[in-house]
């Protein structure tokens, strides 16, 4: 079991898996994504992972964001291969932390608009019941949960209706999770105040931390702090690089403007899982676990 996030120092996660799999040479062009790699490449997965572990990384997220039997089955494989597949994930990011103790991993469940690889997982609103929500999720959330992850991570989450679906889906599951939203501004990509989508973690008690992953890093600065006072739970943050996203061009423009130095203010607002998401790449978690190492020093002194 992770430990309880309202003691001690905050933990590091890895990076965007994505961009760092792309580093080693991977095709990432494929509507599976990364999630391609689990059959083609898992050895391309497992070294992906021991890079962010080498930076510092305590927690690893698994490369099932976008496995899903659906997606699976629209490359022609069978429903039980697809199970083994999205267990694997699980099963390289425990490799990859080589028996080192105190790493966990937190086994990734994306969007329903992951699965359709056409962006809509950055506007949520798929015309989707949060019932026909709560069914797509809950046979893969079983699947993952029965390869023994640490934590699942509910993440980059675009709206109220699909954090509810994933919520119940969750239920009785029997493992801790993280619920964390894509935002634009203070709102979730669908539109919806901030407030109110963190405010959903609230007496959740399979629910040990709520905040923001895969937005601009000025975004997740605001967000951290209305997410622990909204919900009373510790806060999850790991921001893109500040770079933007165009998906009908499929790529990525502007500069990076993620810092590691921003840790301190997200630290003393209540972050306790802090890395970073897309195109934030080892060297900048390699930063920010110095930097957060230097915090827990400067504490552990006194100062």
């Amino acid at each position: 079991m992770p430990p309880d996030l309202t003691l001690g120092t905050p933990l590091v996660l890895d990076g965007g898996l994505s961009n760092q799999l792309a580093a080693q040479g991977c095709d990432l062009t494929d509507p599976l994504w990364s999630a391609r790699l689990l059959a083609d490449a898992p050895e391309q997965i497992e070294a992906a992972h021991a890079a962010y572990v080498r930076a510092g990384a305590q927690v690893l997220i698994t490369s099932s964001y976008q496995a899903t039997y659906d997606g699976f089955a629209r490359r022609g494989t069978g429903r039980e291969a697809a199970s083994a597949l999205l267990r694997s994930s699980v099963d390289l990011a425990r490799s990859a932390a080589g028996g080192r103790g105190g790493i966990l991993v937190a086994a990734s469940v994306g969007p329903y608009g992951a699965m359709l690889a056409d962006g809509s997982e950055y506007r949520g609103r798929y015309g989707l019941s949060v019932r026909e929500l709560e069914r797509f999720h809950r046979p893969r959330i079983e699947t993952l949960a029965e390869a023994g992850p640490d934590l699942l991570a509910l993440e980059t989450v675009p709206d109220m209706d699909e954090a509810e679906a994933l919520l119940r889906a969750v239920e009785g599951i029997g493992l801790p999770v993280w619920l964390s939203f894509s935002i634009d501004g203070d709102r979730t990509r669908a539109g919806q105040p901030m407030e109110a989508a963190f405010a959903l973690a609230a007496g959740r008690d399979e629910v040990i931390a709520v905040g923001v992953n895969c937005c601009a890093p000025h975004d997740a600065d605001r967000a951290v702090a209305v997410a622990a006072e909204v919900s009373g739970k510790p806060v999850v943050v790991y921001p893109n690089s500040g770079e933007e996203w165009d998906a009908q061009a499929r790529q990525w423009h502007g500069g990076a403007t993620f810092e590691a130095s921003r840790v301190r203010d997200w630290e003393s607002a209540g972050a306790r899982l802090i890395g970073g998401c897309c195109r934030v790449g080892p060297a900048q978690i390699a930063e920010l676990a110095e930097v957060m190492r230097q915090e827990a020093h400067g504490l552990s002194d006194g100062s």
